[in-house]
C-alpha cells in the first residue's frame, strides 16, 4: 500500500508530455504532393530494405549493410551500385536513424554518419539514471519529453523537414511508430497525413524518428494533433470496404480503422511511441500494401510491374537475443529484468509472426503478378513498353533476413551481448559495421538475387 501511495504521489507532481509538432494541411491543397508510400521507379529491379530496432547498434548494423550493397554493382564495373538503386527503406527505432539519413543524404551518408551519429552520445541529453525524480517523471508520461528530437535536429539532421524527401528520387523513406491508441503500426507517409489533414512536407524528420524510438516511460509520446474537415484530403476508396468487411486481415481492418479515426475526428491527438511494440521489423507498411491492392499488379503501377525482372526484400535485424541468467536460479527475474524479459517477449513473438506472414504474402503476390504479366495482350504489352525478348514469368522475388545468426555462434555471441543503448564506444560500433556487412555477404538469398541481375 505505501509503494502505491508513493508512486501515486510521485506521478501527481511530475507530468511530462510533448506538444504536437504537425501543421494542418489546408482546404486549398488536395493532398500532400511528397511521401507517397510506395516508390514508382520504373527500371527491371525493386530494392527494399527495413531495419529493426535496436538502438545504436541497429543502426551501426545496417550501416554495414549499406556500405556492403556500395560494393556491389549492378552490371558493369561503370554501372551504379546496388546502395543507388534502393528503392525504399523502412526504419524502426535505431534503425530508423540510419533510414532517415540515409533517404536525407543518399550515398552521402556513407561519408559522415559513423562520425556524425554513431559515435556520438545521442544520451548526452537525457535522463537516464534511476532516481526518485525520474521515477515520477515515468509515472507521470516519460522521463524525458523533446530532448531526443532536439539532439537529432541539431546534431545529425540539420533541422530537415520531410520535404527534403521528395518522390522523384530514390530512395522512399518510411518511418515506424506505434499508436498505442489503436495499436497499430503509424508509418510517416502520405496516406496517414493526409487522414490527419496535416502538412507532412513542414513535419521535422527528427520527431518522426524520435517517435519511432520513443521507448516506453523512458520517453513521453510523441503526439500529433488531428485536423478533421481542414483539407480536400479524402481517404482512400478501399478503406471504407475493409472496415465493413468481417473477412479482412485483422491488420488491414486495425489500419483502416485508425485511419477513419484520424480523419472523421473522432481522435483529437495520435499518441506514437517505439515502432518495436507492433513491429520491430518495420514490415507492416509492405503488409498493408499488398493487402489493399485492388489489382494483380498493385501496389506498383503497371509500367512498374511490366518491366520488374529481380524483387528483393531484405530484413536486417539487430534485435536482442535470449539473456540474463535468471534461468540458473529458483529465484528471479527481478524487476528490472522482468520487464525487459515481458517486453522482449513480445516483439520477438510479433517479429517472428509477422515475418513469416509477410513472406507468404509476398510469395502469394508474386504469383498473381507472374499470371497478369502471362496474361497481357500483344496490344498491353506495347503500352507498356516491354521488349520484344520480354519474358512473363522472369521475376525472381528474394526475400531474406539477414541478423547476427549469419555470424557464427561466436561472433553473433559477442554482437548480441552490446546494450541496445543510443552511446556505445567505438570499438563496439565498428565491430557491428564489420558484422552488417559480412552478414549480407554471406547470404545465400543477397548472393543469388546478384548473380540473376
Amino acid at each position: 500500500m505505501l509503494v502505491a501511495v508513493v508512486a501515486a504521489g510521485l506521478a501527481g507532481c511530475a507530468t511530462v508530455y510533448n506538444l504536437p509538432g504537425n501543421a494542418p494541411l489546408g482546404t486549398a491543397l488536395a493532398d500532400n504532393n511528397i511521401a507517397r508510400d510506395l516508390p514508382t521507379y520504373q527500371d527491371d529491379l525493386l530494392l527494399a530494405l527495413s531495419f529493426s530496432g535496436g538502438g545504436t547498434r541497429a543502426a551501426a548494423f545496417s550501416f554495414g549493410v549499406l556500405q556492403e550493397l556500395d560494393r556491389s554493382r549492378s552490371g558493369s564495373a561503370e554501372a551504379k551500385s546496388l546502395l543507388d538503386r534502393v528503392d525504399f527503406v523502412s526504419g524502426v527505432s535505431g534503425g530508423s536513424v540510419t533510414a532517415a539519413y540515409f533517404g536525407l543524404k543518399r550515398r552521402a551518408a556513407l561519408d559522415d554518419f559513423r562520425e556524425r551519429f554513431l559515435l556520438r552520445n545521442a544520451e548526452e541529453g537525457l535522463k537516464t539514471q534511476i532516481s526518485l525524480g525520474n521515477i515520477g517523471r515515468a509515472l507521470g508520461g516519460g522521463v524525458n519529453d523533446s530532448q531526443f528530437t532536439d539532439w537529432l535536429d541539431r546534431n545529425l539532421f540539420d533541422g530537415a523537414r520531410f520535404e527534403a524527401l521528395p518522390d522523384e528520387r530514390r530512395p522512399r523513406v518510411w518511418i515506424n511508430a506505434s499508436d498505442i491508441y489503436n495499436r497499430t503500426p503509424f508509418v510517416f507517409g502520405k496516406t496517414a497525413f493526409d487522414a490527419l489533414c496535416s502538412d507532412i512536407r513542414s513535419y521535422r524528420v527528427a520527431e518522426a524518428v524520435a517517435a519511432s524510438a520513443a521507448v516506453p516511460l523512458a520517453f513521453a509520446p510523441i503526439v500529433l494533433e488531428t485536423y478533421p474537415g481542414g483539407c480536400a484530403a479524402t481517404l482512400p476508396s478501399w478503406l471504407e470496404g475493409v472496415r465493413h468487411d468481417p473477412n479482412a486481415q485483422p491488420l488491414l481492418r486495425a489500419y483502416a480503422e485508425a485511419q477513419t479515426r484520424y480523419h472523421d475526428g473522432s481522435m483529437r491527438y495520435v499518441k506514437l511511441l517505439d515502432g518495436g511494440l507492433v513491429d520491430n521489423f518495420g514490415l507492416s507498411g509492405l503488409s498493408i500494401g499488398l493487402l489493399a491492392a485492388q489489382r494483380p499488379y498493385e501496389p506498383l503501377t503497371e509500367r512498374q510491374a511490366a518491366k520488374l525482372r529481380r524483387i528483393l526484400f531484405l530484413v536486417v535485424d539487430a534485435g536482442r537475443g535470449v539473456s540474463g541468467d535468471f534461468v540458473q536460479t529458483v529465484e528471479g527475474p527481478n524487476g528490472v529484468e522482468l520487464v525487459a524479459a515481458a517486453a522482449d517477449t513480445a516483439i520477438d513473438a510479433s517479429v517472428r509472426s509477422s515475418y513469416a506472414a509477410f513472406t507468404a504474402l509476398a510469395n502469394d503476390w508474386s504469383g498473381k503478378l507472374k499470371r497478369w504479366r502471362c496474361g497481357l495482350s500483344a496490344a498491353e504489352r506495347s503500352r507498356l513498353g516491354v521488349g520484344a525478348n520480354w519474358k512473363c514469368g522472369d521475376v525472381g522475388i528474394y526475400i531474406e533476413r539477414v541478423g547476427f545468426d549469419r555470424l557464427g555462434p561466436e561472433r553473433a555471441g559477442l554482437l548480441n551481448a552490446i546494450p541496445t543503448r543510443f552511446s556505445l564506444p567505438a570499438e563496439q560500433v565498428d565491430q557491428l559495421i564489420a558484422g552488417g556487412a559480412d552478414a549480407l555477404r554471406a547470404s545465400k538469398a543477397y548472393q543469388s538475387f546478384r548473380h540473376g541481375l
